[in-house]
């Protein structure tokens, strides 16, 4: 990882000073990265990110940034730029005057000004848009104003708090990439809230998942989606099947797990998984395939055919399978050469690789 740039140490927040909406935070930002906060609402990623901008101030614990201490110094003395969902433009003035808002606060020359602002709004495609209003525009337009905003001063950190939850989910995910790009291109720290784990996977160096006011995991996105640290996380990023049952061996990282119905599954084993603990065994839909008769795998079972359900380019099947109702499986529409028949017997497998053990909370 790169030189630290940001530093929660032992940050908590509380309002009533009882309850704790975030809790023993200890988190490093290294420069130049792009982190997402991830989790569900009041799970104290926002609150995260108003410590950090200057919003709100930690009832215990230091932010550092750029290697020094930023707890009590005031919002507008932090050079960090702010992009929110809702935009904040003032519709009572132009796209340019918007954009220079920030750079005449700072007192720059106006000759300073002009070719800052049109660099900026170059940067995010919308040169030719400075002489119209906010109400002309279009959300994602509105969206990459606000960002021009955000970078025209060139702070050294940017938040952006759930800033395209407004837009339709094709321009969301096209905004997602243009975001992503710019970041790549300017090197900057991005620090960015969300509740959309799909969006947190696609755009982040690392992602830091939260609940209950507490980090649960923060990792790539890949090691986040591949080795979930509990079960919150592999039930909130992405999707998974959860069998629950007990270990009855473990050897080298791999541990058997007898479910309900008296079925051994082999997994990789999480942390703190010990023989004869009570665990779930997750698993993704996708990583389940069909087996033919006569394959042989370690992970090999028959259930009933609930449900089949069609995506266009991909079936869901919905099985009775280990003692559970519900158990998912996820096939590539191209991949299917019959029709399935509800109430049928369904042979699938897995690899111990992808399914992993995790302690029951």
């Amino acid at each position: 990882m790169n030189e630290r740039f940001i530093s929660f140490e032992a940050v908590r927040k509380s309002y009533d000073g009882a309850n704790y909406v975030v809790r023993g935070l200890d988190l490093d930002v290294a420069e130049g990265e792009f982190l997402t906060l991830l989790g569900p609402s009041g799970s104290g990623k926002t609150t995260t990110l108003m410590m950090l901008a200057g919003f709100e101030e930690p009832t215990h614990g230091s932010i550092s940034l750029g290697g020094a201490r930023i707890d009590s110094v005031p919002a507008y003395d932090r050079n960090i730029g702010m992009v929110f969902q809702n935009y904040a433009l003032f519709p009572h003035m132009t796209v340019g005057e918007n954009v220079a808002f920030p750079l005449k606060m700072r007192g720059v020359s106006k000759s300073q000004i002009s070719e800052r602002v049109s660099s900026a709004l170059d940067m995010v495609r919308m040169a030719g848009f400075e002489s119209r209003r906010p109400s002309q525009l279009s959300g994602g337009q509105q969206q990459r104003i606000a960002l021009a905003r955000a970078l025209v001063f060139e702070p050294r950190l940017v938040l952006m708090d759930e800033p395209l939850g407004a837009l339709d989910k094709q321009l969301r995910e096209h905004m997602q990439i243009e975001i992503k790009h710019l970041h790549e291109r300017l090197g900057i720290n991005v620090v960015y809230v969300t509740h959309d784990q799909s969006e947190a996977l696609t755009m982040s160096d690392r992602v830091g998942v939260f609940s209950d006011g507490v980090l649960q995991q923060i990792a790539t996105p890949h090691e986040l989606y591949e080795k979930p640290a509990n079960i919150f996380v592999a039930g909130f990023v992405g999707e998974n099947n959860v069998v629950p049952g007990e270990v009855v061996d473990i050897d080298a990282g791999l541990c058997r797990v007898r479910t309900p119905d008296g079925s051994v599954i082999s997994a990789v084993a999480g942390e703190h998984v010990r023989k004869p603990a009570r665990v779930v065994v997750v698993v993704r839909p996708e990583r389940i395939v069909l087996a033919r008769e006569g394959d042989e795998a370690a992970n090999r079972f028959a259930g009933k055919l609930e449900e089949v359900i069609y995506h266009g380019d991909h079936v869901r099947l919905r099985l009775n399978l280990l003692g559970s109702e519900g158990l998912q499986v996820k096939l590539a529409a191209s991949a299917i050469t019959a029709p399935f028949s509800l109430g049928a017997t369904i042979h699938v497998g897995w690899r111990p690789q992808d399914c992993r053990a995790l302690i029951q909370s």
